[in-house]
């Protein structure tokens, strides 16, 4: 019997929450039972290249019309590829990972009447960092796609939930997968420290992920400020890349804070084992890989309540939680853990439990196979005796 065909298209593997995931799929899944391919688009200098850092073994095909900033002429050649590339290869299953690929990889499996169609929703396609007007298209262009689809993926529930309220796809639709995340062995923290350059003495606080304007690095950095008011001893440090790099980095200079910042690194066990805790700010997120990674690090998290963050991060019990724009509940919460070193250690622990048993890669894996074999049997490309028992199913 065949390995079923797996068409997989991403926009671009930029270090972030997708392509961890496309990552771990295309290493995990049985190649006996599934044979794959990758299509993204270039990543752009100060994105930082995922495949670069952490997935050199994942090959990739690449799609120069894919490049950023978008253009309709550079979309039109996209699609053109994808079309014939579909055709090329008659993929089984095409599944797309982000706002264009799912876009464009979508449209091009209806023409080509690919059996089976899976987009994964990484966060709600309309973060707040599109205008109004090209909100309203996007939601449109979704609720549009979804009838085409045979599975939406939510990385989340309440991501899933904001989906279906905004109209887009059927209850019946989704399937609800957590992210999947791994970490090296972690240094000792003393180790980490010098390997980075920061302070042997003192706690450390660190921001990891992209700098953009969802992820308001301002707030950041006003975070840092009032922290360090109450304990100049306190010591950031950012690893990360982006839009608003250059600036976060004059504005923390220029009022002379205790700020690190590291570029994209393979290493991020070392990242993580120097810090004490792990500050997020975001406006919107999906379900943040970063702070799946910290609960798999052992480090409590302070962070605004906003997407899927409170089905990671549990207020309370493995961190805390702030609504979104409250620096001072935030810089707050900072310090409260910084200065209780036996509840920072007891987040911290719970944290590491909950995140292994939670947002394993196995599972991730696990889940999607799963949901391949279902749709597969459902569609008629797998006999139903060649199918595994499937596993149990978040919904």
């Amino acid at each position: 019997m065949r390995a079923l065909r797996v068409l997989r298209i991403i926009s671009r593997m930029s270090v972030g929450e997708a392509a961890p995931q496309v990552g771990a799929l295309m290493r995990g899944l049985d190649p006996d039972r599934f044979e794959q391919r990758l299509y993204a688009g270039p990543v752009e200098p100060g994105a930082g290249d995922y495949r670069r850092l952490r997935a050199s073994d994942v090959p990739v095909r690449m799609l120069p019309a894919l490049r950023r900033p978008v253009r309709p002429v550079d979309d039109v050649r996209a699609l053109a590829a994808l079309i014939a590339e579909t055709r090329h290869f008659q993929p089984d299953l095409v599944h797309t990972h982000d706002l264009r690929a799912g876009v464009l990889g979508r449209i091009a499996a209806v023409i080509c009447r690919v059996p089976i169609r899976v987009h994964t929703f990484h966060t709600h396609p309309v973060s707040g960092s599109l205008p109004p007007v090209a909100g309203q298209l996007v939601v449109g262009a979704e609720r549009t796609l979804a009838r085409t689809s045979h599975a939406l993926v939510a990385v989340g529930a309440r991501i899933r939930d904001e989906l279906l309220a905004a109209s887009i796809g059927r209850p019946d639709q989704y399937t609800v997968m957590p992210p999947g995340a791994s970490l090296s062995p972690l240094p000792g923290p003393d180790q980490a420290r010098q390997a980075l350059g920061l302070p042997a003495a003192g706690p450390v606080v660190a921001y990891v992920g992209p700098l953009g304007p969802v992820q308001r690095p301002d707030q950041m950095l006003a975070v840092a400020r009032a922290v360090r008011r109450t304990r100049a001893d306190v010591h950031f440090v950012v690893c990360g890349e982006g839009d608003q790099l250059a600036e976060t980095v004059a504005a923390a200079v220029a009022d002379r804070l205790d700020v690190t910042f590291l570029r994209w690194r393979a290493d991020l066990e070392t990242v993580y084992a120097a810090t004490d805790l792990v500050l997020q700010t975001s406006d919107h997120e999906g379900t943040p890989l970063a702070l799946i990674e910290a609960g798999h690090a052992g480090r409590p998290v302070v962070a605004t309540d906003v997407g899927g963050t409170a089905e990671v991060v549990r207020h309370g019990r493995t961190g805390l939680l702030c609504d979104r724009g409250d620096v001072d509940g935030l810089a707050r919460s900072v310090l409260r853990l910084l200065a209780d070193d036996e509840l920072r250690d007891r987040m911290g622990r719970a944290a590491l439990t909950e995140t292994r048993e939670a947002f394993g890669t196995p599972r991730l894996v696990a889940a999607t196979r799963d949901l391949y074999h279902r749709l597969a049997m459902a569609r008629g490309c797998w006999p139903t005796e060649y199918a595994e028992p499937a596993g149990t199913l978040a919904r």
